[in-house]
């Protein structure tokens, strides 16, 4: 096998952590959004709820980012 073909494990373990942080953030995300609709009339409903979305957004960000990380360890070729 040659040498430059081989994953570079720096890289596929940034990507893990990545998706790491990816599934912290989609259990966080949706839990917030329900506390957040099942209290409509409390005073912190806005924020939560702005919250919450960007949670959900930022779980999607680093799942591809953490995909895209381990492919590109996997496939990408060394110079």
């Amino acid at each position: 096998m040659d040498e430059n073909n081989r994953t570079d494990k720096d890289i596929l373990i940034k990507g893990i952590k990545r998706l790491g942080i990816c599934l912290g953030l989609m259990f966080a995300g949706p839990t917030l959004l329900h506390l957040a609709l099942d209290n409509q009339d409390k005073p912190l409903y806005v924020p939560l709820l702005i919250l919450a979305f960007i949670l959900c957004i930022a779980a999607i960000i680093f799942l591809f980012l953490g995909i895209n990380t381990i492919l590109d360890s996997m496939f990408k070729k060394k110079k």
